[in-house]
């Protein structure tokens, strides 16, 4: 088997969820049409594996989803990495039918396949990346969709709240959804780009999202500003919304888009 046949077969059997989840022309799952997220992170062990990485998403895998109608995807490095680092990409579907469907459009798609084959036919010995580490995750119900931040300089700040079991986790999205937390991070100007629970991936239960700022000065600024909101005080001092009681750890990664990155 060639190579190009060889990656049309990798494409057209994945993902592994085809057949376990809805069709692409399953009807809508909520009347708020929430977007699905694939949340990626790249693991690299040197600098190679980051640029021919790189080169596939800015010259062909970005390009084919967009041909394939999923638009606004976000490209994103490690703001002030320790190593070498990570690469995370955040792709927005507009149903599970969508993200099942596009393995399969990607197979037949000929301007992908020979812009993008650095990457999918590697050397075994030089391969593009080290791990992927994958989640997908369902949009709030109070945030259905990605809010895209102005293309100027900005910091993006991405959260996880890890919850000790299922009915906390759901507790907390309660609080982001109804009683009114993603209405006070707008309020004072830290623009929600896009709140997730995660269905599939590491560290479960949890919620991923994703906050923008002008600067780390910004960000400072509108983090005091949100700790001292009257809203969010009122929040935060009902006895069924105690951190203590919903999170059992937070995660945050400060992240800068690349040149070509949609978000």
């Amino acid at each position: 088997m060639d190579r190009r046949k060889f990656v049309q077969s990798a494409l057209l059997s994945g993902p592994l969820l085809t057949g376990l989840l809805p069709s692409e022309n399953a009807p809508a799952m909520s009347s708020k049409d929430q977007e699905w997220y694939e949340l990626r992170t790249y693991l690299f062990a040197n600098d190679a594996q980051r640029r021919l990485t790189g080169a596939y998403l800015e010259q062909a895998y970005l390009p084919a989803l967009n041909r394939a109608g999923i638009e606004n995807i976000g490209v994103f490095s490690e703001w002030q990495p320790q190593a070498t680092g990570k690469m995370f990409l955040l792709i927005p579907f507009k149903s599970i039918g969508s993200f099942t469907a596009i393995n399969g459009k990607l197979a037949h798609d000929e301007v992908y396949l020979r812009a993008g084959e650095a990457y999918l036919s590697p050397d075994p010995a030089h391969p593009a990346y080290e791990r992927i580490e994958s989640s997908l995750l369902k949009a709030f119900v109070q945030m259905p969709r990605i809010e895209l931040p102005d293309k100027k300089p900005r910091l993006f700040e991405l959260r996880c709240y890890e919850s000790p079991g299922e009915a906390a986790g759901q507790k907390k999205i309660e609080m982001f959804n109804d009683a009114g937390e993603i209405a006070v991070f707008k309020k004072i100007g830290a623009r929600p780009v896009f709140f997730g629970e995660t269905i599939i991936g590491l560290r479960r239960p949890n919620l991923t999202y994703m906050l923008c700022f002008d600067d780390m000065a910004a960000h400072d600024a509108r983090w005091k500003a949100f700790g001292s909101d009257p809203e969010w005080k009122k929040i935060s001092a009902m006895p069924e919304y105690a951190d203590a009681r919903l999170i059992s750890k937070i995660t945050r990664t400060f992240l800068e888009p690349a040149v070509y990155s949609q978000i």
